[in-house]
């Protein structure tokens, strides 16, 4: 089986080669990059199954590279999460409102991100297979290729966004909450951070919901979590 590629972009070479040492190890294929310039051209290229991306980066910052990423229709859904030394609140909202997958502040400890690489690729490579098409006359899922469509003009997500509206579609008329919601798409115990949730249910909105202040297909349940609309069992 092939095995799985990482891109690793960061300008510190030795966080370069402590990350990569323990990806080799953990039996991943492992590009790197020292600026954003280099990334953007290697992600066309190699199209990595996963980048960790530094934020602070010489010619492209970590926001750059990831609007590159997510603008190309080819790169797209390559997942992505981002490494910096900022821990700052609006810096990581940006960075999920941008298209990154996850965020981890430095310091961090390598088991962490690890648990979090594996997560993600986890997801990325989940079946469908439970329901792969659901249809009504204003919202076409393909689960199995990724599409969207909302009459008939095709909708593109992010790999977190379609995952959102995944679960919620799959238990439409369930309320989930926003740490249920964490850990199914996420993958792990996400402590404090519900916030992600709805940043990325609020870009969701911005791209299926005609009215993204009068939704008509993602319901908010207050103080509780989301639901996808009963009304389209």
């Amino acid at each position: 089986m092939m095995q799985e590629k990482i891109l690793v972009v960061d300008d510190e070479d030795h966080i370069v080669e402590l990350i990569s040492y323990n990806l080799i190890n953990s039996g991943y294929t492992v590009l790197t990059a020292n600026n954003g310039l280099d990334a953007v051209s290697i992600i066309k290229k190699e199209r990595p199954n996963l980048v960790l991306l530094d934020l602070m980066l010489p010619g492209l910052d970590g926001f750059d590279v990831c609007k590159s990423v997510r603008s190309d229709a080819e790169t797209k859904d390559i997942s992505i999460i981002m490494l910096t030394a900022k821990g700052e609140e609006l810096d990581k909202i940006l960075g999920l409102e941008l298209g990154a997958d996850d965020y981890i502040t430095k310091p961090f400890s390598i088991r962490e991100l690890l648990a979090r690489i594996k997560a993600i690729l986890r997801r990325t490579k989940s079946s469908s297979a439970n329901e792969e098409i659901f249809k009504t006359n204003e919202i076409y899922i393909n689960f199995e290729r990724r599409e969207v469509s909302i009459l008939d003009n095709k909708i593109d997500l992010t790999l977190k966004e379609f995952e959102l509206l995944e679960i919620l579609v799959k238990n439409r008329g369930k309320i989930l909450t926003r740490e249920t919601l964490l850990d199914k798409i996420w993958g792990y115990e996400y402590v404090g951070e519900t916030r992600t949730v709805d940043v990325h249910i609020r870009y969701l909105r911005k791209k299926i919901e005609v009215d993204d202040k009068n939704p008509k297909f993602i319901e908010t349940i207050r103080g509780v979590g989301y639901r996808f609309n009963p009304n389209y069992n």
